[in-house]
């Protein structure tokens, strides 16, 4: 009984160290996204951290427009950045659970 709660707990520590370095590697994903006419561009990370913004001098006279364009934009990006990052750490929490009778949280 003990040999199998030990198992268990380091095939947890194990699935929490995958979910961990899966947080790191997806600082390196980028996800780029521009609004329809191209004048603004952002880049963020799969883990919803903005790195670049882009404006095109067309935007920046009329602020309103220009606010509109950024959530619009940032919005567009941060939901797929957002899939990205819940896929991929569901994938990592998945693949290092143990196999717990009743615990099928993650298929």
């Amino acid at each position: 009984m003990f040999g199998d709660l030990m198992g268990m707990m380091g095939k947890l520590q194990e699935a929490q160290k995958k979910v961990e370095e899966t947080k790191q590697r997806l600082n390196t994903v980028l996800i780029d996204e521009q609004s329809a006419d191209g004048l603004l561009k952002v880049t963020v990370t799969a883990n919803r951290q903005i790195r670049t913004i882009d404006i095109n001098d067309e935007l920046l006279s009329d602020k309103e427009q220009l606010e509109d364009y950024l959530i619009l934009t940032l919005n567009k990006a941060l939901e797929k950045a957002g899939a990205i990052n819940e896929a991929e750490l569901a994938a990592a929490a998945k693949d290092g659970m143990p196999n717990i009778p009743g615990m099928d949280l993650f298929k």
